[in-house]
């Protein structure tokens, strides 16, 4: 038999109290809560070591053995985080508020009927003006043919130009 060591005896008690725990859960709910009970601590085994709840704060804590001994440390809370930034912008949300109902009043007369055309538009085109429209002239068939003539001598001269390269790079290498 393997002689019993302080950590075989520290898991042989959180598996007890596990098994406890799971063996009286339905007896748990009927009992009153955990400031009657003797423990303050609920654990919990995970893979890391043991998750430790306090009942009377609702911190969480894993636990780890290393070298020198078993060391508790608080998981991160988001709900208080969470909180501080509700509370930070809910103060801002308040004195933008009061800077808001201190803020400049209008003065001077408002009451004056708003002109009923907008003075920045242009008046549409009457008579002779409305008549006159712009027209751009399409290219003839005559221009049209220079056009695809001087595209075409252009195409020409780039293929021809292209060959010459090919000849003169093949004829070096």
């Amino acid at each position: 038999m393997r002689p019993v060591t302080s950590s075989t005896t520290s898991w042989l008690a959180v598996a007890a109290f596990a098994a406890a725990m799971a063996i009286g859960g339905d007896l748990e709910a009927a009992q009153p809560g955990p400031d009657s009970e003797n423990g303050r601590y609920s654990m919990t085994p995970i893979p890391e070591g043991v998750l430790r709840l306090d009942t009377r704060t609702g911190t969480v804590s894993t636990c780890t053995k290393n070298g020198t001994g078993w060391a508790c440390y608080a998981v991160p809370d988001e709900r208080t985080a969470l909180d501080a930034e509700i509370g930070r912008l809910q103060a801002e949300v308040e004195r933008l508020k009061g800077q808001l109902a201190a803020g400049p009043t209008v003065s001077g007369k408002i009451d004056d009927a708003l002109p009923k055309s907008d003075p920045l538009k242009k008046a549409e085109p009457r008579g002779a003006e409305a008549e006159r429209k712009i027209e751009i002239p399409l290219p003839s068939d005559q221009d049209v043919d220079r056009v695809m003539s001087f595209l075409e001598k252009a195409w020409r001269r780039l293929i021809d130009m292209a060959n010459r390269v090919q000849k003169d790079v093949s004829g070096r290498i």
